[in-house]
């Protein structure tokens, strides 16, 4: 399994009073970044393969994993258009989409436990979508909609006429099978070609879902991580919310070994 990190955003909307304006994968909680907790927990979980997506300040980013030790250095893909948006970046790394297994594509900006990574990768193959039911209603998180089980809209603004039976945020972390990952290289080469590089790639990866309501060759499941711990740090006050409500809810990290 290979692990994709979105790490490319300039983070506008979270405005920083530093001396310099740094990416948000490091932020730093406890005295560890993002990018850190990224790169334990998938080595806990058994993932060794990381692809990093990097676009503004990728320079700051390049001299923090020179300053972790104890991993193999992940690979580097840059979006030197990183402004566009994030469908561009998923295409800028289709080849890591591409080379055969399945995939964990995750966004940068996340700081959470162990119990909401472990539900992607314990089985052998399969499509995922992870849903946290206790959510805030309001126009920003993307919302997980799901009707028997299966999931049958992913989007910001859910149509009033839509059939479900259960609602959540998605935690933006998705797993894709070998097929289905092609398949979204695909789509979001479809997006670049067609003008639409602009726009986020939960777009990309709503089509293929959507797909599969009426030809299920990539079906998806969902994974309910509700109660446990996460926050996707977006503002000011995310970054004041993670470190008072959600660092205090985290299971130790684990210990890096060569």
């Amino acid at each position: 399994m290979r692990a994709i990190i979105l790490a490319a955003g300039r983070g506008s909307r979270l405005l920083q009073t530093d001396d310099r304006i740094s990416p948000k994968c490091l932020l730093r909680f406890d005295g560890v970044t993002l990018l850190e907790r990224h790169l334990r927990l998938l080595r806990t979980l058994g993932v060794e393969e990381v692809v990093l997506a990097l676009g503004f300040e990728h320079q700051q980013i390049e001299a923090e994993l020179d300053r972790i030790q104890g991993f193999a250095r992940p690979s580097i893909v840059i979006n030197p258009q990183y402004t566009l948006g994030s469908v561009l970046t998923v295409h800028t790394v289709a080849d890591a989409l591409v080379a055969g297994g399945d995939v964990l594509l995750m966004d940068a900006d996340v700081l959470y436990d162990e119990r909401v990574l472990a539900p992607l990768v314990v089985d052998a193959s399969a499509n995922r979508l992870l849903i946290d039911r206790a959510f805030e209603e309001g126009d920003e998180p993307v919302k997980l909609c799901v009707r028997d089980g299966v999931p049958v809209e992913l989007r910001k603004q859910v149509a009033a006429n839509l059939a479900f039976d259960t609602i959540g945020e998605s935690v933006g972390f998705f797993r894709f099978t070998e097929s289905a990952a092609r398949r979204l290289a695909d789509i979001v080469a479809d997006y670049v070609e067609g003008g639409r590089a602009n726009l986020p790639h939960e777009e990309a990866v709503r089509d293929l879902l959507l797909e599969q309501l009426d030809d299920p060759r990539h079906p998806f499941d969902v994974a309910d991580v509700t109660g446990a711990p996460w926050i996707e740090i977006d503002f000011p006050n995310d970054v004041v919310r993670a470190a008072d409500e959600v660092l205090p809810q985290l299971e130790p990290l684990p210990l890096v070994t060569p």
